[in-house]
Order: C-alpha cells, then structure tokens, then sequence
C-alpha cells in the first residue's frame, strides 16, 4: 500500500490520468516533496515528504508563494524555478529554506511542483566557513609569536647550531602562515561569486601587477620574466581574484625553475577570448602528475615544495579563480624541458563595458 502520497478530496472526481497507483509508488520513493495542482490552483495530491517539509499542513499550502510560480508555469507553458521559505512550526521563529520547481502538463490541465530541502546544506556550509574562519584566525597568533620569538632566538644567540634551528623555524613558521592565509584565500573563493559585483579588469594591468609581486622572489633566483606583447583588452570579473591567480601561477613556475633560467609570460586574443599563457624551462611535469596538479595539496615534488615553503594549493585557487570567471585552465608539459600553462578567459564585451561600474 503507498502511503507516502494522499489524494485530497475534491468535488470534480476524475483523477489525473498520470496519478496512477505506480505512478504515486515512484512518487513515493524520491528523494523531494511533490504536489500536484489542478485547475484553479486546487491541490489534487501531495506527497507526506510534503507535509514533513512544512509546505503542506492541515492539508493546504502554506507556502502561498508557490501558486505564483504554478500559474506563471500555466500561463507560459515553461518550467518555473525558484527558491522558498516555510516556517518550520506553527510556533516559533525557525524557517526551512526550499528550491521549488513548477512544470505545467497542458495534456492533463495540471501542473506539477517538486520541492527540495536546503536548509541543511546552507547550514553545513556556514559551519564550514565559521570553522576555517575562526580556525584561521587562531593560527595566526601563535604563528606571529612564534616568528617573533625565532628571530629573537637569531639576534640574541651566537651559537651556529642554535641560530640553524631558529632560522629552521622561521621557515616553517613562513610555511605555516602562507598554509593559512590560502586555506582563508580558497574558502572565500568557495563562497563568493565574482561576477556579482563584478568591475571591468584591465588583463595587461593585472598581469603587470602579478609580475612587479614575484620580482623579488624571481630576482633572488637570478630567473629573468620575459613580458610578452600587451593585448589591451578587459575581463569582467574581481580584479583581485585574477591577480592572485596570475601571481599564483607565475611564482609556480619560478618555484620549479633552475636558477638563471626564463619564465614567459604572454598575453594573445582569439575570437573574443584573451589567453594568458606562462613558460617556463623548469623540471617538466609527468602525464601522470599532469591530471592531478590541480587537486588540492597535490605536489609534483614534495621535496621542492618543502624547499619552496610550497603548500599544494597554489594551482587550485587558480582554478577556482578561473572557473568562477567562465574560464578554464590547462597545461602542456614535457620532462626536462617545461611546462606551458594556459589561461582562457571571455573578454568583456560591449554590453559589458557599458554596464559595468
């Protein structure tokens, strides 16, 4: 016997010709709430999923807002999607937050409205982020002592032997710290959608400022960044996002480069699309290691990382900060002569230009 779909009783005693028993059984086993409206926006039948979710109670709907979508869905004949809120209780302040989505079936005059809980996915995700916030905030304390503290121990000490442990420390301590502020990078990256408060961004300014960052880094390696022609083109999107990505795949490639080698670095359009392309004459990168560089904490050399003060999260922020611009990111690379990493970004149209702050 199929419980978990009721039919409420209505004067007009024809049942829909898809409210079949079998049909009511698949109903019954899915994983949303589900109700069905009839003409005049009666409610024909309604899964119990429904009335645990709070969007049917004492056999009406409670969620009123849902009968604007079923007679948009009606009026156009397309399917309507949307986001609701049901209050969780007849008492009491708690709400449930639900995706709704309406289909209209003209054949039977009746449309068709599915209902998925999201509550608990929002409230997962704002644990996570209260997690690395509060758990990132509390690092860097201790972190900031212990790299006082290491420095001090160089100042003040003249043994060789303690001075090599202070000067170890400091370096884990760096390490430790630049750990951090990219795990901080990358949930925030997780979280916001750039193209909400998007500006236009200047790709060869961007990629200018990239370069002035790693200046120092690439100097002390005696690695020269060859800058290749200037494009003048925009991108919609943060600007401060892209730049941590150019910067992120820049210092990668002088990270794993020998010394007194070249990184390249060029800039070309094709087709409304701007290429940022990197070069380097570093170690070159397997095919196996080629699929997974972009995992998180995924290092090609753990060794060098360690050496580089690398964390494994220097590629992925690039691709989330890509992806999250409707671009993508891939990689040419051959052992012992390099890798060549490619940026595919839209390039901002006229519209854009326009409507862009």
């Amino acid at each position: 016997m199929v419980r978990a779909l009721r039919r409420k009783k209505v004067s007009n005693e024809s049942e829909l010709d898809f409210a079949t028993p079998e049909v009511q059984e698949i109903l019954a086993n899915l994983d949303f709430a589900s109700v069905i409206f009839a003409a005049g926006d009666r409610i024909e039948y309604y899964s119990n999923s429904a009335v645990t979710l709070g969007v049917i109670r004492d056999e009406k709907l409670v969620a009123t807002s849902v009968l604007n979508m079923v007679r948009k869905a009606r009026r156009t004949g397309l399917e309507q999607a949307g986001h609701i809120e049901v209050p969780r209780g007849p008492i009491g302040e708690g709400t449930r937050q639900l995706s709704a989505k309406a289909t209209y079936f003209k054949n039977h005059d009746a449309t068709f409205v599915v209902f998925t809980d999201e509550s608990e996915a929002e409230r997962v995700d704002a644990v996570r982020r209260d997690f690395v916030a509060n758990i990132s905030h509390e690092l860097k304390t201790p972190i900031s002592a212990l790299r006082t503290l290491s420095e001090a121990v160089t100042v003040a000490s003249q043994d060789p032997q303690v001075n090599k442990f202070a000067l170890m420390m400091q370096s884990q301590v760096e390490r430790l710290s630049t750990l951090v502020q990219e795990i901080i990078d990358l949930s925030r990256l997780q979280d916001a959608d750039p193209l909400l408060d998007a500006v236009l961004v200047d790709i060869d300014e961007a990629v200018d400022e990239a370069i002035d960052q790693v200046q120092v880094l690439s100097g002390t390696r005696d690695i020269e960044i060859v800058r290749g022609p200037q494009v003048k083109v925009s991108v919609v999107g943060d600007r401060t996002h892209l730049i941590m990505a150019f910067h992120n795949l820049i210092e990668n490639a002088i990270n794993y480069s020998p010394d007194k080698t070249k990184v390249t670095v060029n800039t070309v359009t094709s087709e409304r699309i701007v290429e940022i392309v990197v070069i380097d004459q570093g170690v070159g990168i397997t095919d196996a290691d080629q699929e997974r560089i972009f995992e998180r904490f995924y290092r090609v050399d753990p060794a060098r990382s360690r050496e580089t003060g690398g964390t494994g999260l220097g590629l992925s922020i690039v691709k989330h900060v890509i992806g999250n611009h409707g671009g993508d990111i891939s990689v040419w690379s051959s052992e012992g002569v390099g890798s060549t990493f490619t940026i595919r970004l839209p390039i901002a149209d006229d519209s854009s230009e326009e409507g862009v702050a």
